[in-house]
């Protein structure tokens, strides 16, 4: 932790070793908090800017014994600049249009979610959600959420929705919960679309960091995060840039349409 949390009425715990999802023959541990009241917006930005997670109504962090693999990434948006295979990207989605909602589930999302995790995630932990778990996680969320759709030539009788992303609303910028894409549309990149989208929202708001969740040193599916630079990764010390040895790890990386 950077600086200590001194919010009184905020209480932490300890689960249990489970399996690392990430780095096999690992165990991993995590502390939690649950998410409510009338501080809860507040509680949100504060422990993001410490590391933690959201995930519903709960506020999570790795704590595992011998390991620090996990790294909370955020990147710096005022500062970054898209590649030229970036701008390619944004040109070739030139026909995608981006739509902010409020945190409502709807059948179109959760089509295009279940296509997701079919395709790419059957074995993940995730893999056997219904549409009622759906709307817990999109709904279930005492803080300022938004549900940021991409739409295929949207305002016209053949609209498709190929992409979404709940996005929490913090204050020094956003922090992507959870996305997902159509994967019927793999030549469109739609992972790494709509992170560069993200960083221009975050320019938009005139905020400084769009939160990534956990890089993880090691594990092939996390190591796309430390594509978007300059980024910042969290350590005992507080916030630091990335090093030059992070940025190229010993794999090869997948994309963040993987």
């Amino acid at each position: 932790m950077t600086t200590p949390f001194s919010h009184s009425k905020t209480e932490f715990y300890l689960t249990t070793a489970t399996e690392c999802p990430y780095l096999p023959g690992r165990q991993e541990r995590k502390i939690f908090s649950f998410l409510g009241g009338p501080d809860a917006q507040m509680i949100n930005s504060a422990l993001s800017k410490r590391g933690f997670r959201r995930s519903q109504n709960i506020l999570y962090l790795p704590a595992c014994e011998m390991c620090n693999a996990c790294r909370p990434v955020r990147v710096k948006a005022d500062e970054y600049q898209p590649s030229r295979s970036r701008k390619k990207i944004l040109k070739r989605n030139h026909d995608v249009t981006r739509i902010i909602k409020p945190a409502k589930a709807t059948a179109e999302q959760f089509s295009v979610l279940r296509a997701y995790l079919d395709s790419r995630h059957k074995d993940g932990g995730m893999s056997d959600m219904t549409v009622l778990d759906y709307t817990s996680m999109v709904e279930q969320t005492a803080v300022e959420t938004s549900l940021i759709e991409y739409w295929l030539d949207h305002g016209t009788e053949e609209a498709k929705l190929i992409g979404c992303s709940l996005t929490d609303h913090l204050d020094d910028g956003l922090s992507m919960v959870y996305s997902f894409f159509d994967p019927d549309y793999k030549r469109r990149s739609l992972g790494t679309l709509m992170i560069l989208d993200h960083i221009e929202m975050v320019k938009e708001f005139s905020l400084p960091h769009l939160y990534l969740g956990y890089w993880v040193r090691g594990s092939r599916k996390m190591s796309y995060k430390a594509d978007f630079q300059p980024a910042e990764i969290l350590t005992s010390r507080g916030w630091r840039q990335m090093l030059p040895s992070e940025l190229n790890p010993p794999m090869r990386r997948p994309a963040a349409d993987s």
